[in-house]
């Protein structure tokens, strides 16, 4: 056999090792084949997948009931589906979902526990049901710790919803990008179902776009010395081609004659690594508008003293995004922000950092009004991330252990 050959089949062999290593597989398949359950009262009922409870719902296998097999959940008023068992970690959640006979629309809501079921926290956006036909809705979980789920009907009153074939994955590190290493702020998930609430994932950040606002709810990214080389700034503000097809595509010229700047999230003089690097945050999803004051002395100062930072040994989980409504351009496709806020999370530089962060860790959080009469010293605007959260409704480092969490959350930096 010849040496290329030989070369050609062990990579091969690499390609396969490492995609089985990154493989998700599915860890939990419930089409509530066995039945059991007749009533609408509330009880448990014991299935191939575990213990489920079920309340105001009920197993359904009348011609009305749409289903894979025999079988499916039927749902009405303000139903619940629980799990009463954990998996180990979860990657995506699929559910199929469909009006039941000829009722009219409902919605409903994933919720999650990583306690049991001592709390919750709801998954993703509202889901409409409005099909006669079962569709599928995914939710992006990558939950690495025991999980459980509920599923709740949340509008629609005496409209029923059928729930059929509930799939988990398991949970797969590959599939966490590092901007998001502390958390995903908004639970914002890659569906179209979630239009104010969009993840995209670049391979420089991490954004929740909302498609009616025409901005980014949020970015997120990381920053250390390997994010920062001599790449120029590539200047080539550009719509961004990723989106949704049919969503509108905010372009550069929708902020001509505004008098707002084209302002970044993720700064371009964060990513000069590679040209591809720089390159992508003049894509219009990462931009908002911001006022020149606040874009060239302001926002600039503080992303100035980021990299500082960064360059001293340190690396930084930064999240930043826009708050209110004070206008609009481009005809109303794009929201003119009343504030821009950025928080940001400093750590020595090591590894396996959510368990590095301490009482003792930095955060810095600002708060800053979009108008022209601001002072040009970002430490001005400090608040706590605690302010920042009650004021959007994110929840900021949510990997962190809460203890921690919230005792760092509480501070305002004073370095």
């Amino acid at each position: 056999m010849k040496l290329g050959k030989v070369a050609f089949l062990l990579a091969l062999c690499f390609f396969f090792s490492v995609e089985a290593r990154f493989q998700t597989t599915t860890i939990l398949s419930e089409g509530f084949e066995n039945g059991g359950k007749t009533s609408y009262a509330a009880a448990s009922v014991n299935l191939p997948s575990g213990s489920w409870y079920l309340e105001d719902a009920l197993i359904g296998n009348t011609t009305s009931d749409r289903k894979f097999g025999s079988y499916s959940v039927r749902m009405r008023n303000s139903g619940v589906v629980r799990m009463n068992f954990n998996v180990s970690g979860a990657g995506t959640v699929t559910i199929w979902h469909a009006k039941y006979g000829t009722d009219g629309s409902s919605s409903w809501e994933l919720w999650y526990s990583t306690n049991n079921g001592s709390s919750w926290t709801k998954a993703g956006s509202t889901i409409l049901t409005d099909s006669t036909s079962l569709v599928a809705t995914s939710f992006t979980i990558n939950i690495p710790v025991s999980v459980r789920f509920e599923i709740r009907k949340v509008s629609g009153g005496a409209n029923r919803i059928n729930f059929d074939n509930i799939t988990v994955t398991s949970y797969n590190s590959a599939d966490i990008s590092v901007h998001l290493t502390m958390g995903n702020p908004s639970n914002a998930m890659s569906s179209t179902d979630s239009p104010s609430n969009y993840l995209m994932v670049k391979s420089q950040y991490v954004l929740s776009y909302n498609r009616d606002y025409g901005t980014p709810n949020w970015v997120s990214w990381h920053l250390d010395s390997s994010w920062l080389g001599s790449a120029p700034r590539q200047d080539d503000f550009r719509a961004d081609p990723t989106l949704p097809s049919g969503w509108y595509r905010v372009q550069p010229s929708d902020y001509t004659g505004s008098g707002y700047d084209r302002g970044h999230m993720c700064p371009s003089a964060d990513r000069t690594a590679t040209i591809a690097d720089n390159s992508a945050t003049f894509l219009m999803t990462n931009i908002l508008p911001q006022t020149p004051t606040n874009n060239r002395q302001t926002w600039e100062n503080l992303e100035s003293y980021c990299r500082t930072l960064a360059r001293s040994g340190n690396e930084l989980y930064i999240i930043s995004g826009g708050y209110g409504v004070s206008g609009y351009i481009a005809g109303g496709r794009v929201v003119i922000p009343s504030y821009t806020w950025k928080v940001i999370m400093v750590l020595p530089q090591g590894t396996n950092d959510v368990s590095r962060v301490t009482n003792s860790t930095r955060l810095i959080a600002v708060w800053v009004p979009n108008t022209n009469n601001l002072v040009s010293d970002w430490r001005y605007y400090r608040v706590s991330v605690d302010y920042v959260e009650s004021m959007t409704g994110y929840n900021f480092f949510s990997n962190v252990p809460d203890g921690i969490e919230n005792f760092i959350e509480s501070l305002v930096d004073n370095y």
